[in-house]
């Protein structure tokens, strides 16, 4: 009796394993498809981040509304007046260079006469005064949430 239920057990385990392996077959192929098609999704989107970045770079940072640099020989400079639109928007010297696009370090520059803004920086300044102290929070928040994206993705 003993040699029977032996021959039965191992019978069935052979049987379980031939099931398995032919369940399991199936699995792999699908699981293969699945990785190959994640590995095409990630070179997509990898394609897609580098030609966001690319346009974005061509566009500017678009933090302030764009005037044209042609415009900006018209764009008187103060230093003052940069000092007293900052304090009227409440901002730092750093987040008012984030919203034009220059480091806190130039605007403190620009501020106590240091230096001066090329056309370009001129006319985001210009850009920038037009806009009250809510946009002007609001565009600073878009600004640093594009930033932070950009250093999470590096």
């Amino acid at each position: 009796m003993p040699n029977i239920a032996a021959a039965f057990k191992q019978e069935v385990a052979r049987l379980s394993r031939k099931e398995i392996r032919q369940q399991m077959q199936g699995l792999r192929k699908a699981a293969t498809q699945c990785r190959r098609d994640i590995a095409k999704l990630k070179r997509e989107a990898s394609k897609l981040h580098s030609e966001l970045a690319r346009l974005e770079r061509r566009i500017g940072n678009g933090a302030a509304p764009r005037v044209a640099e042609d415009e900006a020989d018209r764009v008187r400079f103060n230093a003052k007046g940069v000092r007293s639109h900052r304090a009227r928007l409440g901002m730092s010297a750093a987040d008012f260079g984030r919203l034009i696009g220059v480091a806190g370090h130039t605007v403190y520059k620009w501020e106590h006469g240091a230096a001066y803004p090329r056309k370009r920086q001129l006319a985001a300044l210009a850009a920038v005064r037009a806009l009250g102290k809510r946009e002007a929070a609001a565009r600073l928040e878009k600004v640093v949430a594009k930033a932070d994206r950009r250093d999470r993705s590096k």
